[in-house]
């Protein structure tokens, strides 16, 4: 079995930027996406952008996750934006008023541009 979700990272500008791809679903999804960005923080990153242009589906524990990255980052003066949602995900980030929590934007630049 194939984990369902890839990560791969750059630095745009001063930010680093995490393009995800495929599930963010309960298990190792979830896990590595947590350890992507403490990993991110360890190495002194303090401005992260998530894009989600290619996430295909978001189960409660993949919310979960985010909340959690979200949560940690926060606490150690570290910022996390998202960016490209697309409209299921940012219905369900409505639904679920974690557009409150986030710092959400419609492009990669608009979110690098944004620190």
């Amino acid at each position: 079995m194939s984990v369902s979700m890839t990560m791969k990272d750059s630095e745009v500008d001063g930010v680093s930027v995490v393009d995800l791809e495929g599930r963010i679903v309960l298990g190792e999804e979830s896990n590595s996406l947590r350890e992507k960005v403490k990993n991110l923080i360890v190495a002194g990153k303090r401005k992260i952008v998530l894009n989600m242009a290619k996430i295909k589906y978001i189960d409660s524990a993949g919310l979960g996750a985010l909340v959690s990255v979200h949560v940690s980052a926060n606490a150690q003066g570290v910022s996390v934006r998202l960016c490209n949602l697309g409209q299921k995900f940012h219905d369900v980030m409505q639904v679920t008023r974690l557009l409150t929590v986030f710092d959400v934007y419609d492009t990669q630049a608009a979110a690098v541009g944004s620190f």
